[in-house]
């Protein structure tokens, strides 16, 4: 049947592997046919290694395991291997008359003791004839003859054996299928095992080929079709069992089997005839669809009426993986715990502890031990013993790490997992949200609390810790504190670094457990128990030879070793050739020279080494397919013989089914993304491979293999081959096709695994520059499917190796980017953000950013969904200022500390919250729930790492940062305020100060708090010097209390002056021993031994030192002043103007430099110096509160945010832009040029040109400027004047200017606005609107009017918006949210439909058919001209729902583009009012203009956006614009004077869970289709 095998192989496997692939399901074959020859069948295995297969095939495949091709050939009959003692002796027992069979029995059949019971093995041929397996050339005449010996002496036994089983069958000492056995084919034997229990016909399929003609051939023909005897003559006894196995399968078998009847060409087979074709093509056919219906069928047994768990799927399946896990988990501790011994006692003590810590608060438990001393299987049996003890409702988790997995795991996600698996048993509400490593860690330890709280039992246990991959400090996540009835007990390696950690974090000793070695004894019980498993013993020498062995060192992996060599031990097997080891390395030898003289050191060593380098293990498919490409391997194979197909060179299947199994003691099944992949048993089987086989050459050409076949390199190609006595040979190897995608929606998952590693480590870094790193799909499918955490570990690891700075700047792009990929849903919003970040670097580096960018580009262009696409860069790019955003804290950022010398940064926030992030990296380590109330007041002492948290409740705590845990709680020590204000800490020896202006207490070491100004006439405390409190009373005298509460003796009259004192702010210079004092009368009073008086300029709220007591800082709304301070005066250096309120500065360490936070959300970094404007940082969502040095970077916080930032004061500048925050901005709808007006210079407009960076020209105005317009085709620039004027810039004509006088009233220019058609403008003043005309003559520009002029009512308040329509209309609205449409040809005025809030933005459409409404309070409406009617309202609601600021309609009119203060920018569809998309663009937009099919628009960081929209014809019912964002939306429309309302689509804010969205998911397990 070798046609029919290879017809299969080359037309119907490809078809079924595409197809499963599609389904999520992975897809083997393995022939039990090919490459079987004379070395395959020496020990007479051949049988054995196939019913082996098949039940393999069985056990794993979810659908068809088995499918059987059937010619007019019996099969082989072989020898039996193993025929048990008493039936050996009682059929010789039957041959006692013919003493030379039993002489001939007795000679090949050796009884075996170790076997249970005993059993007479076939010995291998080579036990007599040498040279049968010998194939060198210059041994085959002789190999040739030992073949015939053998064949006639095998002959010769199965007619004794036969006839001796015929003779104890008549006496009835046998059965039927006792004596059955002497007479079975393989291929009978593998058909009854194949079909055995396939009830419904699922799992098997029959093909049978019948040869009407057959028996008129010759015996050749004969001996090629049907079986024949060694004489060439036709084997009659086998027909007449064919012809019963046939008749058989009819009748059972009658729905799988599939019928051929086909007539022989020239004796056999020929496909290139035509028939022959035909039937080999329907055969093949007939496969195809018979599989594919039988997978569907067993895909809805699996289904079961639920979802169906898809590997590679991106479809949310979490709790199907979940399940998978979890009983892959407890199945794999039942297996590991079977068979311990000499662990009854430190178990005992476990459950000991665990019982008596029931009922209280309790710590973990940590079994802790040498690598190899078995902890995991001592974990395994306590879990056994547990459930056996625990109450029913107990909940019990398991998760074994430990040295099986390859890659360390995730500690987020394993976290994950845990709390997944107890909250479905304990019916509590699972995580819904948890994207960062301090929100898993706190959702971990409130669920443990919740679950005692709830009265349940739980057991956690976590096998192998120390092998977690941890991005932050070594167990941060492990309580120090267990609830009553929760036990977590943990295992971890004596030497690792999280032993040394769980060491610092729980002090006791009673938490710890170390596993000692075991003692003789115990290895004897465990290898009596591991040998008894198998049906094998040994004799009393080599049971004594291996405990003496394994006596010296205790170590259970030794144990395992010498147990797996004693299986192959005969009894007959003297001791001289145990080959045994003194320790496990020496036992790994001992076995890796067994396996190379048993299989060849390039097949072991091949397998081995794959293995080892496999990134997540290797499933058996992919280990044959990449040594199948190995042609060192194949040389090795095929050393003394020619493949049967030259053109088809594969491995042998069962070559590597007998490897395995020689292997099958350390191999063992680790589930990756749903499949069952090969991995070591043991980590240092793993390290020995690598040390033996993995050479540097060996280790690069393996990889390289690897990366080609995870590329698909040679899919479908002929790959070159030197085999002996042929010069090359080039041939296919059938590797199967490696796309990126099997489906829409369903990754290839190990490629997404593995061929990154490989193309990195092979060096083959174009290839991986090309095809991972640099393609926009592979960042897509990798970032959906494994998260993009995933991507840039990856990235990390390229670092390590290649010195490519796009690498690292695309490193850094997909940082920025990680927070707002949480929800990606489909490619387009990667793709967008790409490009809007490194378009800017495409030119200068083409070869890898270049690309990505225009892939991202085509990708757009071909979008099935509405997109904007960018055509420059606007979002920070990589290598800016914003180096993290630290999250997990809840509630607002009120206090913030940090510690250079240990790395560290606190912060507390309004809901009495304490975080604690790593400076290093930026990781959360760990929250604390300090307080109940909002945290007052942080301070870091630096050695030891503790902190000091006083709250609003009145608490006062201390903590230890590097474990965590409380060390001090002070009651009572600051007064309970519904109203709290900021509070200082103060540390002087062993007191602690807390203050403010009217409260000061103290606490001793004993912690008892003392309030030092109860019954003081006091009104303010200045500060605290020391161990002082220096305070202000009524009189304006200043006492200076001691530590006891009482005065000292100082006492400093500050009335002397003969003024009233009213202290402002005050500030201590604790160097100098002095506190500085502002009062409102104008003057500054230094207190100290020597006190002045200066007349002060600065009614301060911000008033601050720097660290070296040289430079005063106050600060009084939009100014800072700086002040030099000397002996007994300061002196006024310099002044930094801003454009709002200032509320927090810092000067750096070495103070060059000096940062201020202010109310419009802007951070600015000055120069001390020259008080230059260095840099400006927008990113935050609220005004800024405080800012903080350290080294190189600036951190800044936000009373009104969660979250702070860190900022890179020496960073790589991006592409320069106009400043950040700029009071008025206008730019061209070709985006080249922008005009701002500076706050610091209000009265200047600067021109920018946004090509070259650069300032272009200046403006000079007369006063300061209101507003400024654009005419973009007449190219005018209007500039509104506080002074009433406009000054109109013609950009053609530098020289000339034109001006509108100011009116009589002489009021400022509010607004400024042009027609779409630029032939008007309205100049809108406070008391009324002016409508001139605007007109060229001889190309210059002239205005004329006004034409109309609108007297404004002050009762509908201010205006705050102006438009201009066609037909002399005009529309204005109010801050008051009223909307008026005046129409110039009747001189009516007409209210519109009134907003809540103010009006900011009026924009009409291109042709004059709509115009937008826009209010403060996110609410749009969208009019028709004619009639005048409210088309749509738009209401969108979300996070930061801050208004519409601008908007612009499309050339076409069919959307409206809206900027709004929440920093995105909307599509919005105005046929239908529905919402088309939302990008979020990190700043507020504040300008936007029309540019062909898109718009430009002007952001409040400074920067240029330009993008084009792209919407196909038709869009996906299903399509939600909310996916990625957490807001809803509604619309209201209005048809023909009906009102009707329409939720356009929701995103729930309180509902939100990323799990929802499918494309963030990780891919979900999914079982396999192996087919034999």
């Amino acid at each position: 049947m070798s046609g029919e095998r290879r017809a299969l192989l080359e037309k119907a496997y490809p078809q079924v592997l595409a197809f499963c692939r599609s389904m999520g399901l992975a897809f083997e074959v393995v022939d039990l046919r090919w490459g079987i020859g004379k070395v395959t069948s020496v020990e007479h295995d051949t049988c054995e290694l196939s019913l082996r297969e098949i039940s393999i095939s069985k056990k794993m495949s979810a659908g068809p395991a088995f499918v059987a091709l059937l010619g007019n050939r019996y099969g082989h009959r072989p020898l039996p291997a193993g025929i048990p003692h008493k039936q050996f002796e009682l059929l010789v027992s039957k041959l006692a008359n013919k003493p030379d069979a039993v002489s001939l029995l007795t000679n090949w059949y050796m009884r075996d003791d170790n076997a249970v019971p005993p059993t007479y093995f076939l010995q291998p041929v080579t036990t007599h004839f040498l040279h049968d397996s010998d194939l060198r050339p210059e041994r085959a005449t002789q190999s040739d003859e030992e073949g015939a010996s053998w064949r006639v002496i095998e002959a010769r036994l199965l007619q004794h054996l036969r006839f001796a089983a015929g003779e104890a069958e008549a006496a009835g000492d046998i059965t039927a299928k006792e004596r059955s056995v002497f007479f079975t084919s393989v291929t009978e034997q593998e058909l009854e095992h194949g079909f055995e229990k396939d009830g419904d016909g699922t799992s098997a399929l029959l093909f049978i080929r019948e040869i009407p003609r057959l028996a008129r051939g010759g015996p050749r023909r004969l001996a090629r079709f049907m079986d024949a005897t060694g004489d060439g003559l036709l084997d009659a006894e086998a027909q007449g069992l064919l012809a019963g196995l046939k008749s058989r399968l009819y009748a059972s078998c009658k729905d799988i089997v599939n019928v051929h009847r086909v007539e022989l060409s020239r004796g056999a087979i020929e496909p290139r005839r035509k028939e022959h074709a035909q039937y080999l093509d329907a055969m093949s056919e007939q496969f195809v669809c018979q599989m594919k219906a039988r997978v569907m069928a067993a895909l809805q047994v699996l289904k079961g009426g639920g979802p169906r768990k898809v590997w590679g799927s991106t479809e949310d399946t979490k709790h199907g993986r979940l399940a998978e896990e979890v009983s892959r988990h407890l199945a794999l501790s039942g297996q590991m715990c079977r068979g311990l011994h000499g662990r009854e006692g430190l178990l005992a003590k476990l459950c000991l502890a665990m019982w008596e810590a029931t009922n209280v608060r309790h710590g973990p438990l940590v079994v802790h031990g040498a690598a190899g001393m078995g902890k995991t299987a001592l974990l395994c049996k306590l879990v056994q013993e547990m459930r056996s003890v625990l109450e029913a409702r107990a909940t019990v988790v398991v998760r074994l790490l430990g040295a099986r997995h390859l890659q360390r795991e995730d500690v987020d996600r394993l976290l994950l997992s845990v709390c997944l698996q107890i909250c479905l048993a304990c019916a509590l509400a699972p995580p819904t949200s948890l994207s960062t490593h301090q929100e898993t860690v706190s959702f971990f330890q409130e669920l443990l609390l919740s679950v005692s709280q709830q009265g349940g039992v739980l057991l956690v246990v976590l096998d192998g810790v120390d092998r977690l991959c941890e991005r932050h400090r070594a167990l941060c996540w492990l309580p120090q504190e267990l609830p009553p009835n929760v036990h977590l007990v943990v295992s971890m390696d004596t030497n690792s670094e999280a032993f040394a950690a769980a060491r610092l974090k729980l002090k006791s000793v009673e938490h710890f457990f170390q596993v000692e070695r075991l003692t003789r004894e115990d290895g004897r019980r465990v290898m009596e128990s591991q040998l008894s498993a198998c049906q094998r013993t040994l004799t009393p020498e080599q049971a004594g030879a291996a405990l003496q062995c394994f006596d010296s060192t205790g170590c259970p992996v030794h144990l395992r070793l010498i147990v797996s060599a004693a299986k192959r031990w005969m009894s007959s097997t003297p001791l001289t050739r145990l080959c045994l080891g003194a320790n496990a390395q020496e036992m790994m030898s001992e076995l890796f020279l067994m396996l190379e003289e048993k299989h060849g050191r390039e097949m072991v060593g091949g397998a081995l080494g794959y293995i080892a380098l496999a990134r997540e293990g290797l499933l058996e498919a992919e280990l044959r397919d990449i040594m199948s490409l190995d042609n060192d391997v194949i040389s090795e194979v095929y050393k003394f013989s020619l493949p049967q197909t030259p053109a088809l060179i594969r491995l042998p299947p069962l070559l590597w089914s007998r490897l395995q199994r020689d292997l099958e003691d350390h191999l063992e099944e680790r589930w990756t993304c749903g499949v069952a992949a090969m991995a070591f048993r043991e980590r240092c089987l793993l390290e020995a491979v690598s040390a033996r086989y993995l050479t540097t050459e060996r280790r690069g050409r393996s990889l390289t293999i690897m990366a080609e076949y995870f590329q698909g390199v040679w899919c479908g190609k002929l790959k070159p081959v030197a085999l002996p006595g042929l010069t090359l040979l080039v041939a296919d190897r059938k590797v199967p096709p490696q796309p990126l995608w099997f489906a829409p929606h369903l990754a290839n998952v190990r490629k997404l695994q593995e061929l990154p590693y490989h193309l990195l480590h092979a060096g083959l870094w174009e290839e991986l520059r090309r095809d991972v790193i640099g393609s926009a799909e592979w960042l897509f499918c990798k970032s959906a499917v494994m998260g993009v955490s995933s991507v840039i570990q990856d990235l990390d690891q390229c670092s390590l190796y290649m010195d490519c700075t796009e690498t690292r700047l695309l490193r850094d792009t997909l940082v920025l980017m990680e927070p707002g990929l949480d929800f990606l849903d489909g490619p387009w919003h990667l793709y967008t953000e790409l490009l809007a970040r490194l378009r800017h670097l495409a030119t200068p580096f083409p070869s890898l950013i270049g690309r990505l960018c225009s892939q991202c580009e085509e990708c757009l262009l071909t979008s099935s969904e509405p997109v904007l696409i960018p055509k420059c860069s606007f979002l920070p790019p990589p290598g800016g200022a914003l180096q993290h955003t630290l999250t997990g804290l809840r509630g607002g950022v009120v206090c913030v500390d940090v510690s250079v010398e240990a790395e560290l940064l606190v912060a507390g926030s309004d809901e009495g919250v304490v975080a604690v992030w790593s400076l290093a990296d930026g990781h959360l380590e760990r929250t604390l729930s300090a307080h109940t109330a909002a945290i007052l007041s942080l301070k870091l002492i630096q050695s030891p790492a503790h902190c000091l948290s006083l709250g609003a409740d009145g608490s006062l705590k201390r903590w230890s940062l590097t474990s965590g845990q409380q060390l001090l709680c002070v009651q009572e020590a600051w007064p309970v305020d519904h109203t709290p204000s900021p509070v200082h800490l103060h540390l002087c020896g062993q007191l602690i100060f807390a203050y403010n202006r009217t409260q000061v207490s103290m606490l001793t070491s004993d912690g008892v708090p003392t309030l030092l100004l109860a019954g003081h006439d006091v009104t303010l405390c200045l500060g605290i010097v020391e161990d002082s409190v220096m305070v202000l009373s009524d009189s304006g005298r200043v006492r200076i209390l001691g530590p006891g509460g009482g005065a000292s003796g100082v006492s400093i009259q500050l009335e002397e002056w003969g003024r009233t004192l009213t202290a402002i702010n005050s500030v201590t210079l604790p160097k100098r021993a002095k506190v500085l004092l502002v009062s409102s009368e104008g003057f500054l009073y230094q207190v100290s031994g020597k006190h002045w008086r200066v007349h002060f300029p600065v009614r301060p709220s911000l008033f601050s030192v720097t660290a070296d007591e040289k430079i005063l800082l106050a600060g009084s709304d939009v100014t800072l002043s700086l002040f030099n301070i000397h002996i007994d005066s300061i002196h006024s250096f310099l002044q930094l103007k801003h454009d709002a309120g200032v509320l927090c500065a810092c000067v750096s360490p070495d103070t060059r430099l000096i940062a201020t936070g202010a109310i419009d959300q802007l951070i600015r970094v000055w120069s001390v110096t020259t008080g230059a404007l260095l840099d400006v940082f927008c990113g935050s969502d609220a005004p800024i509160t405080r800012v903080l040095f350290y080294e190189r970077f600036l951190v800044s916080t936000c009373a009104a945010a969660s979250c702070l930032h860190v900022w890179a004061v020496n960073h790589h500048k991006p592409p320069a832009h106009i400043p950040a925050g700029s009071a008025h901005v206008a730019v061209t709808k070709d985006a080249e040029q922008v005009f701002y007006v500076s706050g610091h210079e209000p009265s200047q407009v600067v021109s920018w040109n946004n090509n070259t960076g650069k300032a272009s020209g200046h403006l000079a105005l007369s006063a300061a400027a209101s507003c400024l317009a654009l005419a973009q085709h007449k190219r005018l620039l209007l500039v509104g004047l506080s002074s009433g004027a406009v000054l109109i810039y013609p950009l053609d004509l530098p020289d000339e200017t034109l001006a509108i006088p100011p009116p009589e009233s002489l009021l400022g220019v509010l607004q400024v606005a042009l027609s779409v058609q630029e032939t008007r403008a309205v100049v809108a003043y406070e008391d009324s609107l002016c409508v001139f005309q605007i007109t060229s003559r001889e190309r210059c520009p002239s205005v004329e009017g006004p034409l109309e002029r609108v007297q404004l009512s002050l009762q509908d308040g201010p205006l705050s918006a102006v438009a201009l329509l066609s037909d002399r209309r005009l529309l204005y609205g109010t801050e008051c949210g009223r909307v008026t449409l005046y129409d110039g040809a009747q001189g009516s005025a007409t209210t519109l439909e009134r907003h809540h809030s103010n009006i900011t933005c009026l924009t009409p459409s291109n042709w004059g058919t709509h115009f937008l409404v826009g209010s403060q309070d996110a609410v749009q409406q969208l009019w028709t001209v004619e009639p005048l009617a409210v088309s749509h309202v738009m209401e969108y609601k979300g996070v930061f729902s801050e208004g519409v600021a601008c908007a612009a309609f499309s050339e076409s009119d069919q959307v409206v583009f809206t900027g709004s203060r929440d920093r995105s920018i909307k599509v919005w569809d105005v046929t239908s009012g529905n919402l088309l998309l939302v990008q979020s663009v990190e700043s507020a937009v504040v300008a936007m203009v029309t540019f062909r099919n898109g718009f430009v628009a002007m952001a409040q960081r400074g920067v240029v956006i330009q993008e084009v929209f792209r919407c196909p014809q038709c869009v996906a019912p299903d399509y939600n614009p909310l996916r990625t964002v957490k807001a809803r939306y509604r619309v209201t429309s209005t048809h023909q004077g009906g009102a009707a309302q329409r939720g356009g689509g929701v995103s729930h804010p309180q509902d939100f869970n990323p799990a929802h969205f499918t494309l963030h998911c990780k891919a979900p397990p999914s079982p396999t289709c192996v087919l034999l």
